[in-house]
């Protein structure tokens, strides 16, 4: 948002300059920026005076050009070619003198001393286009013959120089977003040393002229519109806005259009209150009704689109037909237009997020839509229209010829508060003192109720949006009182405290730390997903994701039950622009909605989890002379999993392993912890899935939940002990069992009958082929054994190995080779 220096000025009597007010508003909250210079006219008219044309005659070379010589008061005339058909002796004309800056748009061109057609001209004489004066370029610009020989044109038509401060709001601070809103906030700054106001111009002299032209006014849902007002002036003159006008508009950057539109406009960026101006002979049946529509419905818009409104749209409608959409565009019959003669003015207060939903619907973003979904003062409304009423008057002449129409049922009160002393020094790190505080809030229009030695009792206005709670309030003194005049202290105050182990920040450093070290990069998606991806699944239920009221776009109205689907669209947009070798790691949060029974807290029904995801795809390794080719595989996926887990304490023989597929993983491992806690799944992503995010490359997906995997850690004890001082004893048995039958298994049961001795169980060969029975398969598999108080011998190694072998048989059916 733009705001004029001169314009800021008429409300708050300062001798800040630009730069000061930039550092004064951007420590209020109101962060600014930039600072331009503006002027009414671009170039600002420089190097243009006012001239006579002594002689003119036909060029001797042209049918069409003429040779002039001008008096600019320099005691020289200056011989002038001219092509304009209108040039005569005589005229008193603008002339852009050599070296003079001229502007086409954005494009700028130097007058420069130049030869005609072999006759020398040191000028140019301007039409009014050519020098951004109007947009006629039937011929030359000829001034009345009172114009003053010699006078800067940028004194004959009182350009005017401003400064344009652009003010970048945030979305809670919609009362800034005016001229007044920032007088006020100023004022407040100001006050801390020395009594400064604001001042709003009067509407005393508002009075009801007749009562000709009665508008009524019916609302049928209050519930969008708590507030409308309406009044008609007759017998207006629609035309172009005075100068000192549309040097205001051009000033913030807009183009004035007509005396009525600029003067809505005008009220718009003063108060901040959007209005507007409907032709009333446009109103058929003579009745304004504020109401949804039919979804379906069609209407045409100022732009000339024809919309098809949604059932929850607010329209304003005469009795017949649709005229605008509240709050955000006019129709293309209700505007005003030239031949306008009498206007019904519209202030309103419209529900913010009506407005919100509707603006974003149609993709609209007006000033109006702006500050409407963002919420205006409801109370403003009555102050917006006698101001422009006034204006409209004095500026296009008419009567007010009705009383002020105000539906207003129930009327929105102050917000009530309570805010202690002793929460704003703990808060701000200083004493501010009872003085300083009461003084900043008062400035603010925030009305102390009542007074005690432990605090204030508050009533808020509602303008104030995002004031609702002490903190609050206390954000509000700081910005006033300057975050800069908070001392920085001379000491540091800590307590020394035990925190339990383990730290999650520290556990996911440590994970990023080695996914990065084995090739990982790190990845961020938009916790905001489609909420299309959940539906129609197995696995992940439509009804549990948590979905947006009102949503940006249908790409972003959910929020993910999976960090699945984001990096899927990660890989594919890798793999579309050839980078399809990957390996990604996510930390990020996913949301699910419960079905549960009512409780007190709605927020009971939602919940979240931190989930940790690994991706790989593509080529194990790059292309190279020393290294064949291998694609990424499952067990690669699988090494970095239980490496990852083994960091923590969890290797595999703390975890029961457990086989799963469903739609969205084809082949997967689960990881649970034996009192239940699902720690981690890996497996191969289903290649119907893969087909949605068109992704030729098989893609392994692992998902930690980093909540239960601290859960574990934190039960997880370290211990150290001396190296062995006694050798360890390797055996080795060739296992036929069944192909159902898993590695992880054999291991499980292994560690179950041998606790004592038995230190590791690794796979080194898997055989199927001649020798071995159909359904059946070979397990090559190493047991170590160690005695860490004396040497095993024989005997007792062989007693051992007979008890596992016998089990093997007895749970698996295997058979020794």
């Amino acid at each position: 948002m733009n705001i004029s220096y001169k314009w800021l000025k008429d409300y708050i009597d300062t001798d800040l300059r630009p730069e000061q007010l930039e550092d004064i508003l951007t420590q209020t909250g109101l962060e600014v920026g930039g600072i331009e210079e503006v002027e009414s006219i671009k170039g600002g008219l420089r190097g243009l005076v006012i001239g006579h044309v002594v002689t003119c005659e036909k060029h001797p070379n042209s049918d069409h050009l003429s040779k002039t010589t001008v008096d600019v008061g320099t005691g020289e005339l200056l011989p002038i070619v001219c092509g304009a058909p209108n040039v005569a002796a005589g005229q008193k004309v603008v002339v852009a003198t050599v070296g003079t800056s001229l502007y086409d748009g954005d494009q700028e061109f130097k007058i420069k001393k130049s030869k005609i057609r072999g006759e020398v001209s040191e000028g140019m004489i301007c039409a009014e286009d050519e020098i951004g004066l109007g947009a006629s370029h039937d011929g030359i610009m000829v001034l009345p013959r009172e114009a003053v020989i010699g006078t800067p044109a940028s004194e004959y038509f009182n350009v005017e120089s401003d400064y344009s401060i652009e003010v970048d709001l945030t979305p809670n601070r919609v009362d800034g977003a005016s001229h007044i809103g920032v007088a006020r906030d100023l004022a407040a700054f100001l006050s801390k040393t020395t009594p400064v106001s604001y001042k709003k111009p009067s509407v005393d002299a508002f009075k009801v002229d007749d009562t000709s032209l009665e508008i009524p006014i019916e609302v049928i849902n209050p519930e969008a519109c708590p507030r409308y007002c309406g009044v008609t002036i007759s017998g207006v003159e629609i035309k172009p806005s005075p100068e000192w006008l549309q040097n205001r508009l051009k000033a913030i950057g807009l183009s004035p259009i007509n005396n009525v539109v600029d003067i809505t406009n005008y009220v718009l960026f003063e108060c901040g209150q959007p209005l507007h101006a409907f032709d009333a002979d446009e109103i058929n049946g003579g009745k304004v009704v504020v109401q949804t529509l039919p979804a379906g419905t069609k209407f045409t818009t100022l732009d000339e689109i024809e919309r098809e409104l949604h059932q929850d749209d607010l329209m304003i409608c005469n009795t017949q037909e649709p005229m605008c959409i509240a709050g955000v565009f006019g129709g293309i019959k209700s505007g005003v237009k030239e031949s306008t003669r009498n206007i019904f003015l519209e202030s309103a207060y419209f529900d913010p997020v009506y407005v919100r939903k509707t603006a974003r619907r149609f993709a609209l973003s007006t000033d109006a839509s702006f500050r409407f979904e963002r919420g205006v003062d409801p109370n403003n409304t009555i102050y917006a229209l006698k101001r422009a009423a006034l204006m409209i008057q004095e500026l296009a002449g008419g009567k007010i010829s009705s009383n002020i129409q105000d539906v207003y049922p129930t009327p929105i009160d102050d917000f009530k508060l309570e805010v202690s002393f002793a929460n704003i020094t703990r808060m701000i790190g200083k004493d501010l003192g009872a003085a300083m505080i009461k003084t900043i809030l008062t400035s603010l229009e925030i009305k102390i109720e009542r007074e005690t030695e432990e605090g204030l009792s508050l009533s808020v206005p509602p303008y104030r949006v995002d004031v609702k709670r002490e903190a609050d309030v206390i954000e509000e003194i700081l910005r006033i009182y300057g975050y800069n005049n908070v001392e920085i202290p001379t000491k540091v105050n800590a307590s020394l405290q035990y925190a339990a182990q383990p730290n999650p920040v520290k556990i996911r450093n440590i994970a990023a730390d080695m996914l990065a070290a084995w090739g990982f990069n790190e990845i961020w998606s938009n916790s905001l997903t489609k909420a299309a991806y959940y539906e129609n699944r197995e696995s992940l239920s439509d009804d549990n994701t948590v979905k947006l009221f009102n949503p940006l776009s249908a790409d972003l109205n959910g929020m993910r039950q999976s960090l699945l689907f984001g990096g899927l669209e990660t890989i594919a947009y890798n793999a579309n622009r050839k980078n399809a070798d990957l390996r990604l790691f996510e930390f990020g949060n996913c949301y699910f909605k419960t079905e549960s029974e009512q409780t007190e807290s709605p927020l009971k029904k939602y919940s979240e989890e931190e989930h940790l995801a690994l991706f790989i795809s593509g080529q194990k390794e790059r292309e190279s002379w020393t290294l064949a080719q291998t694609a990424s595989n499952f067990f690669q996926l699988k090494s970095y999993v239980e490496n990852l887990l083994a960091k923590f304490g969890l290797g595999t023989h703390r975890l029961k392993t457990e086989e799963f597929n469903n739609d969205l993983v084809a082949e997967g491992l689960c990881y649970v912890a034996y009192n239940g806690r699902k720690i981690a799944e890996f497996g191969i992503v289903a290649r119907k899935l893969q087909k949605e995010f068109d992704i030729e490359n098989p893609v392994y997906y692992a998902d930690i939940n980093v909540g239960n995997l601290i859960l574990e850690h934190k039960n997880t004890k370290t211990s150290f002990s001396e190296l062995p001082k006694y050798p360890e004893v390797r055996r080795d048995l060739a296992l036929l069992i069944d192909k159902a039958v898993r590695f992880s298994k054999i291991s499980e049961i292994a560690f179950k009958q041998e606790r004592k001795l038995l230190r590791q169980v690794d796979l080194f060969d898997v055989y199927e082929g001649k020798g071995v029975p159909e359904g059946q398969k070979s397990y090559a598999v190493s047991f170590i054994l160690r005695d860490d108080e004396k040497t095993l011998n024989e005997k007792q190694i062989e007693k051992i190995m007979a008890r596992l072998i016998k089990t093997f048989e007895k749970e698996l059916g295997a058979q020794l080779r």
